[in-house]
């Protein structure tokens, strides 16, 4: 298994991955702040088909004029720009809640993304942290738009899109980026979706038949047989296994 796994993982962590990928909008910019703003929004986006979603996020960085950063350190004035943004069930209304948050992070709180991700590492629950900073700064109850985009590991949300994210900013290689040295790549997590928690199931690397986080959990430490320094690097070879068995 770790043989074909590896030959997986060589396969598919190329830098051709990326123009179908939502990393892509990390490779886009070349300033930390405006990467982790790119990263965090593409990331969250993530979900549905891809070439809707990059779509989407392709007119929604246009409407930043490309500088994600500044555009959000000045959302209370660029906020009806969004207005009337859809994706699927994610409202024009429930972008703006999430880009008020990242707006106070920035300046009101004086913080950048890799602090936020930090100071919940430290508190020893840093995906729960980081959304319920989220959830915290809205003076109304949140609409499902906002809550998909903020899942909750406690709730049972798997969380594939934020431990996605957190690849792309902690593992170096041709796709990712490497950005944050704060956690060690045996520290992260499988982003673990429909997709993924199929393929995983029909390899016999997941027994656990709901794709929660305790799944993610067992997951990850079966990937940590083949890797135990960097077990998600395996997240290549399984989208690399659904692929093939199309």
């Amino acid at each position: 298994m770790k043989e074909y796994l590896d030959k997986l993982v060589k396969k598919y962590e190329t830098k051709d991955f990326i123009k179908d990928d939502p990393v892509l909008f990390a490779h886009k910019f070349r300033d930390k702040k405006d990467i982790e703003t790119a990263s965090f929004i593409a990331a969250l986006f993530a979900f549905g088909k891809r070439e809707a979603f990059i779509g989407k996020l392709n007119t929604l960085f246009a409407l930043m004029e490309n500088k994600p950063y500044d555009f959000i350190c000045e959302f209370s004035k660029n906020s009806h720009l969004l207005d009337g943004f859809v994706y699927r069930f994610v409202k024009d209304t429930d972008l703006i809640c999430f880009f008020n948050a990242l707006e106070k992070l920035y300046t009101k709180d004086k913080m950048t993304l890799e602090e936020l991700f930090f100071e919940g590492g430290k508190k020893g629950k840093m995906l729960s942290y980081v959304s319920e900073y989220f959830y915290l700064c809205q003076r109304h109850a949140p609409g499902p738009g906002f809550c998909h985009l903020f899942a909750r590991p406690d709730k049972g949300g798997a969380m594939k899109r934020m431990n996605m994210f957190l690849r792309w900013m902690v593992r170096k290689g041709p796709v990712d980026l490497g950005l944050w040295d704060f956690i060690k790549p045996c520290e992260l997590l499988i982003p673990l979706d429909v997709h993924v928690g199929k393929v995983s199931r029909s390899l016999g690397l997941l027994d656990r038949k709901a794709n929660d986080f305790k799944s993610v959990l067992e997951l990850t430490q079966k990937l940590k047989e083949f890797d135990p320094d960097d077990p998600i690097k395996y997240d290549f070879a399984l989208f690399g296994a659904g692929v093939n068995s199309d």
